[in-house]
């Protein structure tokens, strides 16, 4: 079974996404299950909203829908009561949450992940067992490695490559920035939001040294793919993304297509033996 591990699925009429106002305007509309009929794949649902309801709506898009592995929530991580939202998602999710997500990328300071006061929160990610899935950018890697030196055992899962700058080419500072944080053995990589950071729609040849790279640093075995969508849909359908990142792992990772595809994700995100979501409340 192939595992999509990072799928969107939002409600602007519902919640709040900031980031959405400026984002293409064919983005700005629900993107519901429905709308992934054309796929049998399983799926983890990650946050697009800093907001502890969208978790809950996860939650129920997760109980209803076939397919649905687990979620990957948002969590104020700075609140006082930080580490008591965590364990009560944990106990709301009923076995579904299956990481956190702060939307680092969105934080004006660049240096917020390294703040002291975020330790608590931290320890209790890794001591709930849950993944810490950091969205950050090449402006966020030196906080992120200083991040990982505190908690041992957090298992981390970088978003879309830590989205390098295809677009005007920018590889040199991203490539070394990215192979010391593969360094930490806890860290994992998504294969995932590539084809959105290029200028041009379908533009699978510019993406080729980024994807080479991550594999190169990660290793098969510690990268994982993901759709990214609805937000792939900018640049091309969730099959032919998927075409491209069987290719790209054929070329760059042979051998290791079950663990990009689906092994990864199950190990990382403890989904061993679970059924579906919908599966398990019918």
């Amino acid at each position: 079974m192939i595992i999509d591990a990072h799928r969107h699925y939002w409600d602007p009429s519902r919640l709040q996404y900031d980031w959405l106002a400026h984002a293409p305007a064919a983005l700005q509309r629900p993107f519901l299950p429905a709308d992934m009929n054309a796929t049998q794949d399983a799926c983890i649902l990650v946050q697009a909203a800093p907001d502890e309801r969208e978790t809950l709506f996860l939650f129920d898009l997760a109980r209803q829908t076939k397919g649905v592995l687990g979620v990957v929530g948002w969590v104020d991580m700075e609140a006082a009561d930080a580490t008591q939202r965590i364990a009560a998602l944990v106990e709301q999710g009923q076995g579904l949450l299956c990481g956190i997500r702060p939307m680092v990328q969105d934080i004006p300071d660049t240096e917020w992940l390294a703040r002291p006061s975020l330790d608590r929160a931290f320890d209790c990610v890794r001591d709930h067992g849950l993944v810490f899935d950091a969205l950050v950018d090449n402006r966020h890697l030196r906080a992120l490695s200083q991040r990982l030196t505190r908690h041992p055992g957090l298992i981390t899962v970088v978003d879309h490559g830590a989205k390098p700058n295809i677009a005007r080419r920018a590889f040199a500072e991203w490539a070394g920035a990215i192979a010391r944080v593969a360094q930490v053995p806890d860290v994992v990589c998504k294969l995932s939001g590539l084809l959105t950071l290029t200028d041009a729609q379908g533009d699978t040849t510019a993406i080729e040294p980024y994807a080479a790279h991550i594999f190169e640093s990660f290793g098969g075995q510690r990268v994982m793919w993901g759709s990214d969508w609805p937000v792939l849909t900018t640049h091309a359908t969730y099959e032919q993304w998927k075409a491209c990142a069987q290719a790209l792992t054929r070329r760059f990772a042979p051998r290791h297509e079950a663990a990009v595809f689906g092994a990864t994700a199950r190990a990382i995100y403890s989904l061993n033996g679970r059924t579906t979501a919908s599966a398990r409340t019918a």
